[in-house]
């Protein structure tokens, strides 16, 4: 089984998130989504990436933006960066994705989308009402579950299961239970780890 920690804030998440989804299907496994929080990660294990967007290197800076493009442009995604709003307050967002559970993946693309492609800021109702739309998602029904106490406590759980397991960002990627990958660039070797363990190797 794979297990994947994301959060809809990340650029390079979506584009993990829909590579792995073929991946898993191809091979035959499951894919257990753990949404999570990563600003919390990056407060717990990761501030660097503060340190980092408060003073950018320009010419990595610059690169950066083209990796994201040559990606998206590969994956046949749309993805304007920086978007309006960097970085968004996604906990709602993330809440709703722990609320739906292993049905969580319409509603991520669609927040995925309206953040990333529309320029939308998913921390906002009215935004997360039409992405609920979009997902056939009952939006009063997930408005009232997001804000009950188990809802916070597991999306704070799956936040501080990554951090425990040595998790620093997201998208953040387990094969097993401690073989782990950080990254949507990480596929082939997810895909390397995932054909050892069908065939019974290490």
């Amino acid at each position: 089984m794979i297990e994947f920690f994301f959060d809809c804030s990340s650029p390079w998440t979506w584009l993990g998130f829909e590579s792995i989804q073929p991946l898993a299907e191809e091979l035959g496994v499951e894919i257990k989504w753990r949404p999570i929080l990563v600003g919390g990660v990056f407060n717990a294990v990761n501030g660097s990436v503060y340190a980092q967007r408060a003073n950018p290197v320009p010419a990595k800076a610059r690169y950066m933006v083209k990796d994201l493009r040559d990606w998206a442009r590969l994956q046949g995604l749309e993805i304007r960066f920086p978007p309006s709003v960097f970085p968004v307050n996604s906990v709602k967002a993330m809440r709703a994705c722990c609320w739906l559970g292993q049905e969580c993946v319409p509603f991520a693309r669609a927040a995925f989308r309206a953040y990333w492609t529309d320029d939308r800021d998913i921390a906002q109702d009215a935004v997360l009402r039409d992405v609920a739309a979009e997902a056939s998602v009952d939006a009063d029904e997930m408005f009232a579950a997001i804000g009950e106490d188990a809802i916070k406590a597991q999306l704070r759980a799956n936040t501080d299961a990554l951090i425990a397991r040595g998790g620093f960002g997201s998208p953040t990627i387990f094969v097993g239970d401690d073989d782990m990958y950080f990254g949507n660039d990480r596929m082939p070797l997810v895909r390397a780890a995932l054909e050892r363990a069908i065939r019974g190797g290490s």
